[in-house]
């Protein structure tokens, strides 16, 4: 399996001109770029544009449409919430983030605002391969482990963490035993400092060795960041 890269084919979205339904989901998909938006809609969570494209994919289910936007029809996607779990765990384990955008009151409270209000959404869950706690979405097989990257001076700082025993193992390695060191561990997820994306082979490198590669800010990564934190 070619693990899922957020970095590649994010929806290019343009809010202009949306329904307000619409609108709640591009202000959900804005906050979370890099995960699938799970968009609850009454019984269903539903996915739009590339989210619906790769989810229908990934899940083997029926790519459908909902209204248009631009002047073309708005791919959609959707499962129901009673089993909501079964297909997460499934994007899940084929690396994917998936963003959880509730309805944060009924239809009815709704109303009372007007008859044109729509019902409030919040991204209320995001999750990840690396911070899976929740039984249901563990794998019960092996290990679900969480690592993270820091490079200095040409050594590799690798820290993880199994979340569900809370085995913590951290060490330092050559630049050309990372990727081994990386495999090794098999993790769900790695965090690495943005800035090494820039290094177009250290960025091959991570995304061969498996799981969910995220970016985050390089600053922390260093040790003062990382203390004041």
């Amino acid at each position: 399996m070619i693990p899922h890269d957020p970095t590649l084919n994010l929806p290019s979205l343009e809010s202009a001109g949306a329904t307000p339904v619409m609108a709640q989901f591009f202000e959900a998909k804005a906050r979370q770029p890099d995960a699938l938006v799970f968009f609850r809609m009454g019984d269903f969570y539903e996915l739009f544009f590339e989210d619906a494209r790769q989810a229908s994919v990934a899940l083997g289910i029926t790519l459908t449409a909902r209204g248009s936007h631009g002047g073309a029809p708005i791919p959609m996607c959707g499962v129901p919430v009673h089993a909501a779990e079964a297909y997460l765990a499934k994007l899940i384990r084929g690396g994917f983030k998936v963003a959880v955008c509730e309805q944060m009151e009924n239809p009815a409270d709704a109303k009372k605002r007007g008859s044109k209000s729509i019902v409030h959404r919040d991204v209320t869950r995001v999750v990840t391969p690396g911070t899976l706690t929740e039984e249901g979405l563990l794998d019960a097989r092996g290990a679900n482990r969480l690592a993270a990257v820091a490079w200095r001076a040409g050594t590799a700082a690798v820290a993880s963490v199994e979340l569900s025993t809370g085995e913590v193992e951290v060490w330092a390695v050559t630049r050309d035993g990372l990727a081994s060191a990386l495999a090794a561990l098999g993790p769900s997820e790695i965090l690495v400092p943005d800035r090494l994306f820039a290094e177009e082979g250290l960025n091959l490198m991570l995304r061969s060795v498996g799981g969910l590669v995220q970016p985050m800010p390089s600053a922390l990564a260093e040790p003062g960041a990382a203390e004041a934190g």
